[in-house]
């Protein structure tokens, strides 16, 4: 199998590139960093599809700074829909396997929902987003369903992986450099950890699945929580303080609940999720190894 990577050199990019090196499996890989193809460069993204005709094409390129979007709009939506709208028109014509990732921005993230969806929002609950970020990914989403015929949209929620900027490194580091802390406490979701993903997403690209999933840890929790697990096995001592999302106000809405249901991931040969606790431990296994 012949895959080409786009966004190469972001946190899931880099992941998707470990995992092979790790993994003996018959599939060349084509990583492509932002500066070596752009996504937005409609001429030369095709040109490079046109050439390799692979088998796939795994998208990890978007543009996810989400108060950055509320100002940069036109980017943010010549990343997340137009750049998107384009694969989804060369996966049509050139029959390949377009596989992409979304977000648990598309959803309405209201706090009540929480009572609603104990276990999260499914697949087909009614997209509604909050923010500018939100809306250019369901765009996208949009675009593939109506243009492609062969793809997978999958859902992740508070990525986190070993390279790249994420919350677990972002705690670690404010960890190790203050003694006080304050973390919202009313914000509530479950991590996706890049190495379960991308094990996650080769299953189902290998055993030939299609359309949309969502992807992410078992569990339920708070950023709170979250950096207090951080700290806890990371043998961090801080003074911690739940405090709510009004005293860190930010230029885009933040959902209240962005809980992934995975239920429909979990019937599928070969997949497993694991608990975000494990999934904390592995990663911090990964940050010390290097």
């Amino acid at each position: 199998m012949k895959i080409v990577l786009l966004g190469a050199s972001g946190q899931l990019g880099y992941e998707w590139q470990n995992f092979f090196e790790e993994h003996e499996e018959n599939v060349r890989l084509l990583p492509y960093t932002s500066s070596e193809l752009d996504v937005t460069d409609r001429g030369r993204v095709a040109d490079e599809l046109e050439k390799h005709k692979p088998d796939a094409v795994v998208n990890c390129a978007a543009y996810t700074d989400v108060d950055g979007a509320e100002e940069n709009r036109g980017v943010a939506q010549q990343v997340n829909a137009e750049a998107v709208t384009h694969l989804a028109e060369l996966s049509a014509k050139h029959g390949f396997q377009l596989v992409h990732y979304s977000t648990d921005y598309v959803f309405p993230g209201k706090a009540e929902d929480r009572e609603s969806y104990p276990q999260g929002y499914h697949e087909d609950h009614p997209a509604d987003p909050i923010n500018f970020y939100g809306q250019t990914k369901w765009k996208g989403e949009e675009a593939i369903r109506s243009l492609a015929d062969n793809y997978l949209i999958l859902r992740v929620s508070w990525l986190c992986g070993a390279w790249g900027t994420n919350f677990v490194k972002t705690m670690l580091q404010l960890g190790n450099s203050r003694d006080e802390l304050q973390v919202v406490n009313d914000q509530w979701g479950s991590p996706t950890f890049t190495e379960n993903l991308v094990q996650n997403s080769w299953n189902l690209l290998r055993s030939e699945q299609m359309g949309t999933f969502h992807i992410t840890s078992k569990g339920l929790i708070t950023w709170y929580d979250f950096a207090k697990e951080i700290f806890d096995q990371a043998d961090i001592e801080v003074e911690l303080e739940a405090v709510s999302s009004d005293q860190f106000p930010t230029r885009a809405e933040r959902p209240r609940f962005s809980k992934l249901d995975t239920a429909k991931l979990s019937k599928v040969s070969g997949s497993g999720l694991e608990n975000w606790k494990i999934g904390l431990r592995h990663l911090l296994h990964q940050l010390r190894d290097d």
